[in-house]
């Protein structure tokens, strides 16, 4: 196997890539679908300068031509593995949507400040070509090309894989995967090159899961248990890892040192993340290394509230984990091991559903003694849980939104619907370890001039901790 092109000044471990400028915007996904607003989603863009007049602030809003689109999961087009520094320009930004199944294309190059649409890919093409709906993360591969995970096929059945856009037209060129490898389900994926390998992960079925969350789908094949391992050049499935009944595996993430053979994946509903690490040969391996228990509860859906690990971010420099614990409401922060499993070193809780004073009560807690006080920044209460996160390239802010899906935040967190979302920051000790929240910084979506909105998924043009800086 050729072995990819890595200049390793530019690596983020070291200390030149950490000095890079901070954070100045933020690129936003906000949708209407589930609201009482009957309006297009749009990308907001957030001022983060702590100088400026409009820190914290929607300075910009790119509205879509179309409704309940529910845009969701973004990347960039070109922050893949490329010697050549003009192709690592990250000026094209992707925005699959989850519901609709359409593609936009946003021109964030031109004018950063203020993002354009340039091209629009309708459902009816993504369903004739390549059989599969329901888009969610878009990555770069190493050529150039734009890869799209999907969790089903036009109907809303199981159907995981993916689909590619050419890097310069972004012209539909069809799946990626062999129809004999086509996974039950999709959701996230990362790509190693130097390992010559995609791992990607299992999500649900969208027709049956999609209009609410229904624990009588558990053991009925509904949401996802699979972990799947991929030949990158070759496009060929090589392994599956089943991670137990119901797991839902959603968010995959691996150390950012181009060399390393070795990441991490949570499970949403077993509250499990394992650490997957290339063995002896070209084989992997998965092993549990953090496991969130349950609560036993009253006056929820269920009597245990299962830790719902939504999402997963490695520092650049791949010394700390962390993960939002969408239910249970806190962040926690984790210090990486070669050797041994990771060490909680932070935990903030900025809402959730255990809250003291709430409708739920916690019987039974393995870990806390009380139940959470509710956070308010800058007069807000927070009345939803973290789902989404992204973190500066010097690790020391973590930005996070409260969105997961629109219609389960309707089922779970209908006052954060009606009252908007957030984004929050998070400071960060990235020397001793630590989580604090920043009172002086929040965006408020319940106060948008069409309406409240939900926001999800947050880039920074320069740069970010899911972004793949290989070099």
């Amino acid at each position: 196997m050729e072995r990819c092109r890595v200049q390793r000044c530019e690596y983020p471990t070291c200390p030149e890539a950490l000095k890079v400028p901070r954070e100045e915007i933020a690129y936003v996904t906000c949708t209407y679908r589930g609201t009482c607003f009957d309006h297009p989603d749009f990308l907001a863009t957030i001022d983060l300068n702590p100088r400026s007049s409009c820190y914290g602030q929607v300075i910009h809003r790119l509205f879509m031509p179309n409704l309940k689109d529910e845009l969701h999961a973004s990347g960039f087009s070109t922050a893949c593995a490329c010697p050549d520094s003009a192709t690592r320009r990250r000026n094209k930004l992707i925005l699959p949507c989850l519901i609709s199944s359409r593609i936009y294309v946003v021109d964030v190059g031109s004018e950063c400040r203020a993002p354009k649409l340039c091209k629009m890919i309708e459902p009816v093409d993504v369903f004739w070509t390549c059989d599969k709906g329901y888009l969610n993360v878009p990555r770069s591969l190493p050529n150039g090309d734009v890869l799209i995970a999907n969790l089903g096929d036009p109907a809303g059945n199981g159907k995981g894989g993916f689909i590619v856009l050419e890097k310069e037209t972004f012209e539909l060129k069809g799946n990626w995967e062999y129809p004999c490898d086509v996974p039950q389900s999709g959701y996230d994926f990362w790509i190693q090159p130097c390992q010559n390998v995609l791992v990607s992960t299992d999500g649900d079925v969208p027709r049956i899961a999609g209009p609410r969350f229904d624990p009588n789908d558990f053991n009925k094949g509904v949401f996802g248990r699979h972990l799947y391992v991929w030949n990158l050049s070759c496009h060929t499935l090589k392994q599956t890892f089943d991670l137990g009944e119901d797991s839902l595996p959603l968010s995959v993430k691996f150390l950012h040192n181009p060399d390393a053979a070795e990441g991490y994946v949570a499970c949403a509903l077993s509250g499990v993340v394992y650490r997957i690490f290339k063995c002896e040969g070209e084989s992997w391996a998965v092993e549990e290394v953090i496991r969130i228990p349950p609560k036993e509860v009253t006056g929820w859906i269920m009597c245990k509230m299962p830790a719902f690990i939504a999402d997963i971010v490695i520092s650049p420099d791949d010394k700390y984990l962390y993960l939002c614990n969408w239910l249970h409401g806190d962040i926690r922060q984790y210090k990486l091991s070669r050797n041994c499993k990771p060490q909680m070193l932070g935990q903030v809780f900025v809402g959730g559903s255990i809250l003291c004073g709430g409708p739920v009560t916690v019987c039974r807690d393995e870990e806390l003694k009380c139940q959470p006080e509710p956070l308010v920044v800058k007069c807000k209460r927070l009345r939803g849980g973290p789902s989404r996160m992204q973190l500066s390239l010097d690790g020391k802010r973590l930005y996070v939104t409260d969105s997961f899906y629109s219609t389960w935040d309707r089922q779970f967190y209908p006052d954060m619907v009606k009252e908007g979302s957030a984004m929050l920051l998070i400071d960060v000790d990235t020397e001793n370890g630590g989580l604090n929240v920043n009172k002086n910084f929040l965006v408020d979506f319940g106060k948008e001039p069409n309406g409240a909105c939900l926001a999800h998924a947050i880039h920074f043009p320069s740069g970010d901790a899911t972004t793949e800086n290989y070099a």
